[in-house]
């Protein structure tokens, strides 16, 4: 017959939403430059490029989770999903390479950069003990890689229940996370601004947190998603793809506590 399907390949209809993306990312990105030179509008562009690219974001997953129930995730499809997942998770590691890049150069080389001041911690910095809040968190990290893979390997073998069970604990340990790194910023002996160990901590550490509050929203959709049932043993995708995120989360938090926490601050006064 004319125009039967012949291929595991899912053409995609004519879609609105990357243009609309793409439009909503520019006008988030122009909100928050305006704002940080303290441009007029700026307050007002940012919030409103956040909710569009939020809500773009929502309706495009949402046509790919509709034609996942349609039957168009053949098993190419879903491989070339995978394929797609692994390479923005690269691209996430490559992302973090350059935080990591801007403290070692400072910590590995204090003499040549003149304001370290030629050792490292700088001078009149007390860092964070690492083994208080953040050997907790990192605990609290791992406990939540293995309950993200009791939620995985529940799903694969039909434990509803235990699929439900892994994410709420996940979930909640990602929150419990978030908390007490926001307690931690809130008590730092060191300010973001005016020395570049607060500068790269803040930066490599704070984008972490975020890359978490995300990955605990993106499980909070897959807990959403395994009430409706919508999860198969067989076909599980947009859940599979949140494990490998927060696996990734987990991984770039062991390299932070290690490179940053540890290393960073040896030999220094920690501060408290």
């Amino acid at each position: 017959m004319a125009g039967a399907k012949n291929h595991d390949y899912h053409i995609l209809p004519p879609s609105p939403w990357p243009l609309l993306t793409a439009f909503s990312a520019l006008a988030l990105a122009s909100g928050l430059i305006m704002f940080m030179h303290s441009v007029p509008y700026g307050k007002l562009l940012l919030p409103v490029g956040f909710l569009l690219t939020v809500s773009m974001m929502g309706f495009w997953w949402g046509d790919v989770i509709k034609e996942a129930h349609a039957g168009d995730h053949t098993p190419v499809v879903q491989l070339h999903l995978r394929y797609g997942m692994i390479l923005f998770i690269a691209s996430e590691v490559m992302f973090f390479v350059g935080w990591f890049w801007a403290f070692f150069d400072a910590s590995l080389f204090p003499k040549a950069v003149e304001a370290v001041g030629g050792v490292w911690p700088p001078k009149g910095i007390e860092p964070l003990n690492p083994f208080k809040f953040p050997l907790l968190n990192t605990l609290i990290l791992l406990c939540s890689g293995t309950t993200v893979t009791w939620a995985h390997h529940a799903l694969i073998h039909g434990d509803r229940k235990g699929l439900k069970q892994g994410l709420w604990c996940t979930i909640l340990l990602g929150m419990l996370f978030t908390s007490i790194q926001a307690w931690e910023y809130i008590h730092a002996p060191f300010a973001f601004k005016g020395n570049i160990f607060g500068a790269t901590f803040f930066m490599a550490t704070g984008f972490h947190g975020f890359h978490v509050i995300v990955g605990t929203i993106f499980l909070a959709v897959c807990q959403f998603r395994a009430y409706k049932g919508e999860f198969t043993p067989r076909q599980h995708f947009g859940f599979e793809a949140a494990a490998w995120y927060w696996h990734f989360v987990d991984v770039v938090w062991l390299f932070l506590f290690l490179s940053i926490y540890i290393w960073g601050g040896w030999g220094a006064t920690y501060a408290g």
